[in-house]
């Protein structure tokens, strides 16, 4: 159960941003034993791949922050967010070996696809609400909405690989939010 709490948390975060997740794991797993990567996900580890998502994650940090070009960004990492939610729960459901459980041994597949669901929904809800947010605010907003993602994204990441139960409480506070935003709509259209 922790561990498909810690796979959730962080293909969540990898759909607000690919690279946040990524590095954490991959730090993690080259320098502590807190996270062990199954056999073909060694290679996370590696100063190339670490090189490449620490310079892709400042790339993205950057061009996030740019109205318009926030929207071309989110457009190339539709692909990319959610194959990243996919490697990171991957990568992370191996702990579930050591909890004594066969399920992803014989299901090696549905940690992959379940990380790509759960990245590619947060993904389509962060680039759809984004070109709102810039013609709202005239392009104001969107800096600060992506400033705001990526403490997300920082912030799911660590909880679910140090507090993977928090990832309930979080996820319970989204869909709350996202019902009171959604009768708040529905009650502006009403008047």
């Amino acid at each position: 159960m922790l561990v498909a709490l810690t796979g959730i948390g962080l293909s969540a975060a990898a759909g607000l941003n690919a690279y946040i997740p990524f590095l954490l794991v991959a730090l993690l797993a080259r320098f502590t034993d807190l996270v062990v990567l199954p056999s073909g996900l060694e290679w996370m580890t590696s100063w190339w791949a670490i090189g490449i998502g620490t310079l892709l994650l400042l790339t993205d940090v950057v061009l996030d922050k740019v109205p318009a070009v926030d929207t071309v960004n989110d457009a190339v990492q539709t692909f990319i967010r959610p194959a990243t939610g996919g490697i990171v729960f991957a990568a992370t459901s191996a702990a579930e070996d050591l909890e004594g459980s066969s399920w992803v041994q014989d299901n090696p597949w549905l940690p992959i696809l379940a990380g790509i669901v759960v990245a590619g929904v947060v993904h389509a809800g962060k680039a759809t609400a984004r070109p709102v947010v810039n013609v709202g605010t005239g392009g104001l907003g969107g800096p600060v909405v992506s400033t705001l993602e990526d403490g997300a994204a920082i912030g799911l990441s660590l909880v679910a690989v140090f507090l993977p139960i928090l990832v309930l409480v979080v996820l319970a506070l989204v869909v709350w939010g996202l019902v009171v935003l959604r009768r708040r709509r529905r009650g502006r259209r009403g008047t």
